[in-house]
């Protein structure tokens, strides 16, 4: 198995195992969260309903992919509080917990979700 074959097949078994734990509901949608090698994406779901609540990307945003994480950590948390939501569950698709997602999460936090 080639190197990037490898490294897919250990972030998809990773996102299994989270997602067999981690659903979204009405009261408490779940943030989940996708990193490509340019931009990142969040979105908020209703898994019981089979909704997207809310969605932002960091495809308009200029300079580091951290400061867009950043803008889309807040971006995400404003939408969230809009629409009433305030706390969440976090599915950070098979990402490990460092650098950009750290810095969504903290970005959501800091602007009024719960997680």
């Amino acid at each position: 198995m080639e190197k990037t074959q490898y490294k897919h097949a250990k972030r998809a078994a990773r996102h299994n195992r989270i997602r067999a734990k981690v659903t979204g509901t009405t009261e408490r949608p779940r943030l989940a969260i996708y990193k490509s090698n340019r931009f990142v994406y969040a979105q908020l779901i209703d898994d019981q309903k089979g909704v997207t609540l809310a969605s932002a990307d960091s495809r308009q945003t200029k300079g580091t992919m951290t400061e867009g994480a950043v803008v889309v950590g807040a971006t995400i948390a404003k939408a969230a509080v809009a629409k009433g939501v305030t706390a969440v569950v976090f599915d950070r698709g098979g990402f490990k917990y460092q650098g950009l997602i750290a810095a969504l999460a903290d970005s959501a936090r800091g602007n009024g979700l719960t997680f």
